[in-house]
């Protein structure tokens, strides 16, 4: 699944290689690569690079030696760029397929009005498939109302990942929106497979790292979009964590600790 990178024609972008933060994670402008979690600890590769910093906030990174205060105001003015245009993508798809699917529901509700009764059961998944898109929908659309807070993690993957293998310390405690983080883990439940995934927690600095391994016989989404790209948007964008999707076999959270 691709989603948009930098579309910023070469010669608009900033002289010199430059990192901006997107969310809770970086992403290099030019190339699109992205790395993270937005930390001081973690710089990206390539260096070496110094941090670039708007109030307490680390907003990038740019090469040892640049303009720093220059340098900081181009990585927060292309992040936030960037955050505008994912987020505008996946509402354009989101709606795109909402719009498929209520459609279909639509032209097979016409059907059984009209004696096709052996539809009725497909009428009824076809609902459930509408219900799931207009929701995935409404949690990009919609900026989170409950502020961050000290969230137990196991209680949240107790209620969002129920069949999966969990081995999260019972400690572990994350800063975040709780409708919000029961929303990314689900998804991200959904996404490796559901029942049979396996999901394991540990502490790495300030942050707590999830590696969610797929369940045996995983199958693609029916629907692409509400795989990777709505876990990033929700992970990265709205619990200012950062979603590691590098690797085929498994999703890496980093998430704030509490």
């Amino acid at each position: 699944m691709r989603t948009p990178r930098d579309l910023r024609p070469e010669s608009a972008a900033p002289a010199g290689p430059l990192w901006a933060r997107v969310g809770g994670g970086m992403q290099e402008i030019g190339s699109g690569r992205r790395h993270g979690p937005a930390d001081p600890a973690f710089p990206p590769p390539d260096g070496p690079w110094d941090e670039l910093w708007s109030g307490s906030r680390l907003v990038g990174w740019a090469p040892a030696g640049a303009l720093a205060r220059a340098a900081a105001g181009r990585a927060e003015q292309e992040g936030a760029r960037i955050g505008r245009e994912r987020r505008a993508w996946l509402l354009g798809r989101l709606g795109h397929k909402l719009r498929s699917s209520a459609l279909a529901l639509q032209e097979s509700a016409r059907q059984a009005a009209h004696g096709r009764r052996e539809l009725l059961e497909l009428i009824h998944d076809l609902a459930l498939d509408v219900g799931r898109r207009a929701l995935a929908l409404e949690a990009v659309a919609l900026d989170p109302k409950d502020p961050p807070r000290a969230v137990m993690m196991g209680a949240v993957l107790g209620l969002a990942a129920s069949g999966a293998r969990r081995l999260v310390p019972p400690d572990a405690v994350v800063r975040a929106s709780e409708p919000v983080l029961v929303e990314a883990l689900t998804r991200t439940y959904e996404w490796m497979g559901g029942q049979g995934s396996a999901i394991t927690g540990t502490r790495v600095g300030g942050w707590w790292r999830l590696e969610v391994l797929p369940a045996p016989g995983r199958r693609p989404l029916a629907v692409p979009e509400l795989g990777e790209p709505l876990v990033r948007h929700i992970v990265d964008t709205l619990l200012e964590g950062w979603l590691d999707a590098g690797a085929a076999d498994r999703a890496v959270i980093y998430l704030p600790a509490g």
